[in-house]
């Protein structure tokens, strides 16, 4: 699974920065432009495959940046933030081709729910082809789970995980080297990029969260086991 890159322009700081934060910690690339020109040019030099328009901005508002989006792609998805709440601001957005509109304030767990949503759909139309053979129609096996990277979720049973993009790549890098002890080194270089500063902490708070989403006894690991010195490794 690749990386996915979404664009997010908005002109107040606090929320751009917020939103990209967020949004890296999900497991995005995240380009940022703080107006909608700026927004313009990195669409054509960077292609993202997500945006999210705030509305009103410098220089050129999001609907208008939505325009000329939509005269080059009408499949990217955009979606709109906007402190404006009124119907008329809605169905211009939508009417505009937009597939998701989210009023200012909004909670983190409300971004992050809209946006995996419509990762799911980008994932599902594009088909990724694993690199791996044991990996077959983009899902695997790992443990008792069955992995759905297309879906964003792992099948337990009859039950289902929601999983961020960083959780499925990292459970497709542990899967790709089971049974080998996989370096932190390794895993940062998959899973947030080579260009990324290593941050112990950083990792080791992912993998307490994975291992609360996955195992029968996060205290006890029984799928990603802690190698001391080393790494990590499943067997």
């Amino acid at each position: 699974m690749s990386f996915m890159k979404i664009l997010i322009a908005e002109d107040d700081l606090h929320i751009r920065q917020g939103l990209t934060d967020l949004l890296s910690q999900e497991g995005y690339e995240v380009e940022a432009a703080e107006n909608g020109k700026i927004a313009l040019e990195l669409f054509h030099t960077q292609k993202p495959q997500f945006v999210i328009l705030d509305i009103m901005m410098p220089e050129m508002d999001g609907y208008s940046v939505c325009r000329e989006i939509r005269a080059i792609d009408n499949d990217i998805p955009i979606i709109f933030l906007s402190a404006k709440s009124e119907e008329i601001d809605r169905v211009i957005g939508l009417e505009l081709g937009a597939d998701d509109y989210i009023s200012k304030p909004f909670g983190t767990r409300e971004v992050v729910a809209r946006i995996r949503a419509i990762t799911r759909r980008v994932l599902k139309s594009s088909s990724p082809e694993s690199t791996t053979p044991e990996i077959k129609n983009g899902s695997f096996a790992f443990g008792d789970l069955e992995v759905l990277p297309n879906e964003l979720r792992a099948k337990k049973g009859t039950d289902y995980i929601d999983l961020s993009l960083r959780e499925i790549k990292v459970l497709q890098t542990m899967a790709n080297h089971q049974g080998e002890v996989v370096s932190r080194d390794l895993l940062f270089n998959e899973c947030w990029g080579y260009d990324h500063m290593p941050n112990s902490r950083t990792l080791d708070q992912h993998i307490s969260k994975l291992r609360k989403l996955i195992e029968d006894d996060p205290a006890d690991p029984q799928l990603i086991k802690t190698v001391h010195g080393a790494g990590y490794r499943y067997e």
